[in-house]
């Protein structure tokens, strides 16, 4: 049987709504939706798609090396957006993180999210030990 790791940003969320940040079960770890919320519980970047996607992916990588995985072992990326002609700006951000590991992604516009300052949300799928 394999064990189910969980992970916890520490978001007030997880226990009302009843989800983790992340979960593993043996190599797999899925980060759920992750929106631009910084350390202080107050959201980032208001206006601005790269600072929004930067902290998301921030987020991620915390909830990634929580489970004992990393961004290289990223198999699959979701960026969606309140705004999809504004794809190229997050799409920097994704390069940064992302240039040499090239997971399969997808940019997805969405009517809206729980906060209606957040123009970006980002989900993350790795596979420990799939990094070349």
């Amino acid at each position: 049987m394999m064990v189910r790791q969980l992970a916890s940003s520490g978001s007030p969320l997880e226990p009302e709504i009843g989800f983790s940040r992340a979960v593993r079960v043996g190599t797999h770890v899925v980060v759920a939706g992750t929106a631009p919320i910084g350390r202080d519980g107050e959201s980032v970047g208001e206006g601005d798609v790269e600072a929004q996607t930067r902290r998301c992916l921030e987020v991620s990588a915390e909830a990634l090396a929580t489970v004992g995985a990393s961004v290289e072992d990223v198999v699959r990326t979701r960026i969606m957006l309140t705004d999809i002609t504004r794809w190229r700006e997050a799409a920097a951000v994704h390069g940064q993180y992302f240039s040499d590991i090239r997971p399969a992604a997808t940019f997805v516009e969405v009517s809206g999210f729980i906060d209606p300052r957040w123009l970006v949300e980002t989900e993350v799928d790795a596979i420990i030990g799939a990094h070349h």
